[in-house]
């Protein structure tokens, strides 16, 4: 796990689904001082791995954004290991003030947040953390979460639930905001990474293809759901029930997306609010 092989090492967590993929992949870098990156759930023994593979040597524990499946366990390691918890901020650090006002009025996302996580240290865009072979810089990359970290480690990035090696990632209002969404892409996407480390799925040796086509992804649900709104003004649920075919237990995941898309496109000017923002709002095309 030396910082220089340029290859982390990777600890699977036993928690698949459909939203997380294959499970919670943390990572570890570095020899004498090594860094955790998303311990992820709150499982002993995963965590028992981490302690194992880290060989009494754990000086960090970061973490992209606070999802149970990412800082579940980021307590108990660092009681396990001493090292501090470093992040953004809590759960619900990082929202614009329109997620914000919708929050207030009853807009609900919250899958899986970790409303107990508040990191030892809190970082900010552009903050460098360090030990003995690497160096990692903060970047935030808000779109899945307000308060999302992904950390450039010379030419690669762990990207967290930014971008996902199996999926594209849910973006769920107030949490999720796709017009941040789209701009981090954009950021990853100039800096030209040689690779791309995400926390769900195997690591992208083409990113700026795997960009491209999840900006791509979400142009193509925006026209949807312009092409929906044809027929009529509508909310979230009915847009959703009509364009996505997935299991019952994801559309209410699938409905918040494509309200994240309908606050886009409000702000484009392409749809407006027929109703006060909030979890039934109706829209309607332009």
């Amino acid at each position: 796990m030396d910082g220089r092989t340029k290859d982390p090492l990777r600890i699977l967590a036993p928690n698949p689904s459909p939203l997380t993929g294959p499970g919670t992949t943390t990572f570890l870098l570095g020899r004498s001082e090594v860094a955790v990156i998303d311990p992820g759930p709150d499982d002993p023994g995963h965590l028992d791995a981490i302690v194992q593979a880290g060989r009494g040597r754990i000086s960090h524990i970061l973490v992209t954004h606070a999802h149970l499946d990412h800082s579940g366990g980021a307590r108990r390691l660092s009681d396990m290991t001493g090292a501090p918890i470093l992040a953004y901020g809590d759960a619900l650090s990082g929202r614009s003030p329109m997620m914000r006002r919708l929050a207030d009025q009853g807009v609900g996302g919250g899958e899986g947040l970790d409303l107990a996580f508040a990191p030892d240290i809190s970082l900010r865009d552009g903050d460098v953390v360090q030990g003995d072979g690497w160096q990692l810089v903060a970047m935030h990359t808000p779109g899945h979460a307000g308060g999302h970290l992904s950390f450039l480690w010379d030419d690669q990035i762990f990207c967290g639930d930014l971008v996902m090696g199996w999926s594209s990632t849910i973006i769920s209002p107030p949490d999720g905001d796709l017009g941040d969404y789209l701009r981090s892409l954009d950021r990853l996407a100039q800096l030209r990474p040689r690779r791309l480390l995400p926390t769900h799925g195997d690591a992208i040796e083409e990113p700026l293809a795997r960009l491209a086509d999840l900006a791509a992804h979400r142009r193509q649900r925006s026209a949807q759901i312009l092409a929906a709104l044809r027929n009529g003004p509508a909310d979230a649920a009915t847009l959703a029930a009509r364009i996505y075919e997935v299991a019952p237990a994801l559309m209410p995941a699938a409905t918040r997306n494509v309200l994240a898309h309908l606050l886009a496109l409000s702000d484009l000017g392409a749809v407006a609010p027929l109703d006060p923002l909030g979890p039934d709002t109706r829209f309607m095309s332009l």
